[in-house]
């Protein structure tokens, strides 16, 4: 579907055999355990996996929103779980890219020698209405006083490195969100409930607390007041990224389900031959491949920094979202009573697709973006 360079070809051969070799066959171990497969971290880290889009200069790949979607896509066929700690790590040298040189050379090396990151925005009533959170950082002097609290936060219980957005001017609204660096010993920040989520398991998530957190000035990425247009700009390809974790997933709950219904004999036959099941995997095809050309466009534009970025980014994260929900429900549906035994991974398949309708904006969200952009409507979601 898209012109692959030579190096991507490489990239894509190293992380198929590393999927099938040992992602795959740990997947169902790090669900069932619900533990952060540091293992697993540490592996990609070293195949340079999780540090794809920090520049070269600072120990990174030099990548490009493209080819980690390959990658994430490649990774989530085998493990959603898995796939989501390149789009969380890919996250900091995004987030990194509006701050200042001092804050790149500070932290961008440290992501490069495997620092965890996490992203602090959501809160108990600023979910899709993100720009009503409550927590408050207060400058006092060359520090911002930060109290306050954040939910479902993932990597929450064992990063090293946050970004976390607090409100600075109450009375801007929106335009009063800043955005901060947030070391993990720093001084009256701890870490809350750790969640028992339905899937998308071993990719922790965590409750935060800050309570008169000191955060240095020079700690506050961009200027005052622009944190939330930062998030927004960011969300352009995590959106894709987690898109792409969902189209991923779709994939291999289809080509599980292919190869059962190849070697499942009901009334003396492969399942295959059934009409009802051909067309159920002809549709899932479609779907897939149709979510693919979503995929890869948004990324490109998001590469290019196109203006249409977020649209395509928005219609990338809703459809292949949605489509991961469906396919992996009919996988389940061709494998029967099968489907629904953790014998078989494609009823964890359909748990985690079910997260891919919800973080990083849900799809009714999605929608919203999506109409403004073809109404003309500003605004930011």
């Amino acid at each position: 579907m898209i012109e692959l360079t030579e190096e991507q070809q490489l990239l894509l051969k190293t992380v198929k055999r590393l999927v099938e070799e040992q992602i795959a066959p740990r997947a169902a171990e790090i669900d069932e355990k619900d533990e952060f497969p540091w293992d697993i971290f540490r592996l990609l880290h070293k195949q340079g996996l999780v540090t794809l889009l920090i520049p070269e200069e600072w120990g990174g790949g030099g990548s490009d929103a493209l080819t980690t979607t390959l990658v994430i896509e490649e990774i989530a066929k085998a493990s959603a779980a898995v796939s989501a700690l390149i789009a969380i790590q890919g996250s900091g040298p995004l987030f990194l890219a509006h701050g200042n040189e001092t804050q790149r050379k500070k932290y961008l090396p440290q992501i490069a020698e495997g620092k965890v990151v996490a992203l602090a925005l959501t809160e108990t009533e600023a979910g899709s209405d993100a720009a009503s959170i409550k927590s408050r950082a207060v400058l006092d002097r060359d520090h911002y006083i930060l109290n306050g609290r954040k939910c479902f936060i993932s990597n929450g219980n064992i990063a090293d490195i946050y970004f976390v957005w607090a409100i600075t001017s109450p009375e801007k609204g929106a335009k009063g969100i800043s955005a901060f660096i947030l070391e993990k010993d720093t001084p009256g920040f701890s870490v809350g409930k750790i969640e028992k989520k339905m899937g998308f398991k071993g990719y922790p998530t965590a409750e935060l607390i800050f309570e008169d957190v000191k955060i240095p000035q020079g700690n506050r990425v961009g200027p005052e007041g622009e944190g939330f247009i930062i998030v927004m700009q960011a969300f352009e390809a995590l959106r894709v990224f987690v898109g792409t974790m969902a189209l991923g997933i779709a994939a291999g709950a289809m080509e599980y389900a292919a190869n059962y219904a190849r070697e499942r004999y009901q009334f003396g036959r492969p399942i295959a031959e059934f009409q009802a099941i051909r067309f159920m995997l002809a549709d899932m095809a479609m779907k897939i491949n149709a979510g693919k050309g979503l995929i890869y466009t948004a990324a490109k534009k998001v590469d290019r920094k196109e203006k249409d970025a977020r649209f395509y980014a928005s219609m990338a994260k809703c459809y292949c979202s949605d489509m991961a929900m469906r396919v992996t429900t009919d996988a389940v549906q061709i494998l029967g009573g099968y489907g629904y035994m953790k014998d078989h991974p494609v009823e964890r398949m359909m748990r985690d697709a079910k997260l891919t309708q919800i973080f990083e904006g849900t799809s009714q969200i999605q929608r919203i973006i999506i109409a403004d952009h073809i109404l003309g409507v500003k605004g930011g979601r």
